[in-house]
């Protein structure tokens, strides 16, 4: 095989592994191409609930085409029995004589420990290939296993001015019909959308993917100091199918608590700070319950506090164009700022027109 060969399926395994963003957690998504004499004979990615694995699927394509090949995997195959067994042992049953892979897989069980499995028995390992676009693919895994917490993408829908809102609080529509469909595609590749208590009383909202022909939702996350959400709305009415989770205070009303119980909601207890939960502790027990994405749309508040701790990793901005005046609601709560050195900065990753917006990417700058 040729590094342009190597350098094709790989990015071929990377492209099958984005089809589980939002749907494998705690699990990474990861995408599997097996190939013989140049030609693809297995393809698979990691399924829904994380398992079965990418490797897993890709071999029970390939069959006995599989012996002799090689494996092209997006991140460093498994070691370890969990609850299947580990995927490098897979391979080396299968008679994989190869495999390329573009990082390793810094979780403790691994890190390292399947290249080790597959060297040893035989199996040449390529590694070092397309690796920012592994590590932008397993950014919210790899953020989980070294940070304890989910990545989190803030996307801020505001007009020219930074607003988020009229005076009297309409917000609906800021920003086009296309940048909402852009919305709704993000929210698919995130384990869970969240919002603040204001923005959850404020708008109702379903907090749900719609009309992009995808049958899985994201877990539905509202944070709520005192739990005070009103229990007839659209997210108390769903809260049955189990995707309605609400991050509260621990000196929430008990009667609130029992009756979001009640109605079906997985409540998560953490640590206030002010009249707001803190949102490091918030994070941490979201990590600890398996979550790697979480895409917040705010409101201001939940907006603030999470760029005042630096726990956003990404932020999209959908920008309109039209003016809301002083009056308007603005895009971010108070963040008790006095010098411009104590800003959060993020350095801009890509700007494209969407409809009559603009849609800008950004990352948490270096350092």
């Amino acid at each position: 095989m040729t590094a342009q060969d190597d350098d094709r399926f790989l990015g071929l395994a990377l492209s099958l592994g984005r089809r589980g963003l939002g749907r494998t957690a705690p699990n990474p998504a990861v995408g599997c191409v097996i190939t013989r004499a140049g030609r693809i004979v297995g393809r698979g990615w990691t399924q829904p609930g994380g398992r079965p694995h990418a490797e897993v699927m890709a071999l029970a394509q390939a069959g006995a085409a599989a012996r002799g090949g090689t494996a092209y995997v997006s991140l460093e195959p498994c070691a370890h029995h969990g609850k299947t067994p580990p995927c490098a042992e897979a391979l080396i049953a299968a008679g994989i004589a190869r495999v390329v892979a573009p990082i390793e897989d810094i979780d403790t069980r691994v890190g390292g420990a399947g290249f080790a499995m597959l060297r040893a028995a035989g199996v040449e390992v390529t590694t070092g290939l397309r690796v920012a676009e592994a590590m932008e693919d397993h950014a919210g895994f790899l953020i989980n296993r070294e940070h304890g917490r989910p990545l989190v993408t803030l996307k801020l829908a505001l007009s020219l001015d930074g607003r988020i809102a009229t005076a009297t609080g309409e917000s609906q529509w800021i920003t086009g019909p296309e940048a909402r469909r852009q919305v709704h595609a993000m929210r698919a590749r995130h384990d869970a959308v969240m919002v603040g208590a204001g923005t959850a009383r404020a708008d109702d909202p379903a907090l749900t993917v719609r009309d992009l022909g995808i049958s899985h939702q994201p877990v539905r996350l509202v944070v709520s100091r005192r739990l005070d959400l009103p229990l007839m709305g659209q997210l108390a009415r769903t809260a049955a199918d189990g995707t309605v989770w609400i991050c509260h205070g621990r000196d929430a009303d008990p009667q609130l608590i029992e009756a979001w119980q009640g109605l079906g909601a997985r409540l998560i207890a953490v640590e206030g700070r002010g009249r707001q939960v803190d949102p490091a502790p918030m994070l941490t027990a979201l990590g600890a319950a398996g979550l790697t994405r979480v895409f917040c749309e705010g409101g201001g508040a939940l907006a603030a506090s999470l760029l005042g701790a630096d726990l956003v990793d990404r932020l999209v901005v959908m920008g309109a164009g039209l003016a809301l005046g002083a009056e308007g609601q603005p895009a971010l709560g108070a963040m008790g700022l006095d010098r411009l050195a104590e800003a959060p900065r993020f350095t801009l990753r890509d700007t494209r027109p969407c409809g009559g917006d603009v849609i800008t990417l950004w990352d948490r700058a270096p350092g």
